[in-house]
């Protein structure tokens, strides 16, 4: 790694922070994920050899360490990179521009976030599966699940062989705009754009099981157009 040759703090934090993927590095472990295919699973484009590296770098620099139990967590200095963390995901949300390629809307990403802020006291107390239908997407990736029970959700990209509670068919820049805040929830479900399958109580109940991501609230300096929503 070649760094800016400045005895400078901030310099010297870049080095280590500001390389490709660190950041979403650190953000899926500040957010919980401990395991290295759990990391990898929320950031699915690198490579695991490149993430081997970028893991064996924050460990040197003594903000990523490895457990006993096996798995990665951030050390007190890692912690210590929340607040930044969180103001520049605020910043971007803000300032911007919302478009969304094609190519970014990616429902894989949205649902492991999604697993991870279930509402879980709110759902029936034996086991519940969601299957969720992406009509947009080709056949390898249009059909998901989340199964929740008191103990944790579990997200699964096969067919876990558990009978549907709730069908939700929708798909993947509606989920993404819902996901982050631009259209609310109850507007997609009027609209038709997600539309939901099962027992009516469950079906009346699905939005109070989902917590939107941490940015939901964060107003944009630029709102999404959806008649634009293809921009790259």
């Amino acid at each position: 790694m070649k760094g800016y040759g400045q005895f400078c703090p901030m310099a010297l934090a870049t080095e280590i922070i500001g390389e490709r993927w660190t950041l979403l590095i650190l953000r899926e472990l500040l957010l919980g994920s401990t395991r290295f295919n759990d990391i990898h699973r929320g950031v699915p484009r690198i490579s695991p050899t490149l993430l081997t590296q970028r893991l064996r770098t924050l460990e040197v620099a003594g903000i990523v360490e490895r457990r006993d139990a096996g798995g990665y967590g951030v050390t007190e200095a890692g912690a210590e990179l929340w607040p930044m963390i969180e103001t520049l995901a605020v910043w971007g949300k803000t300032w911007l521009p919302a478009t969304l390629s094609e190519d970014e809307a990616d429902p894989d990403l949205i649902m492991w976030d999604l697993h991870r802020r279930m509402e879980l006291e709110r759902l029936p107390q034996d086991r519940t599966t969601i299957h969720f239908i992406f009509t947009d997407q080709p056949k390898a990736k249009r059909d998901r699940w989340i199964l929740c029970s008191p103990e944790g959700a579990e997200y699964c990209i096969t067919d876990p062989g558990f009978e549907a509670d709730v069908y939700v068919t929708t798909d993947s820049r509606t989920i993404t705009w819902v996901w982050y805040g631009d259209i609310p929830l109850k507007t997609a479900l009027d609209e038709g754009l997600i539309l939901l399958d099962g027992p009516t109580r469950l079906c009346a109940a699905f939005p109070s099981w989902l917590r939107l991501n941490l940015l939901a609230q964060v107003p944009r300096r630029h709102p999404l157009r959806r008649d634009q929503s293809a921009a790259a």
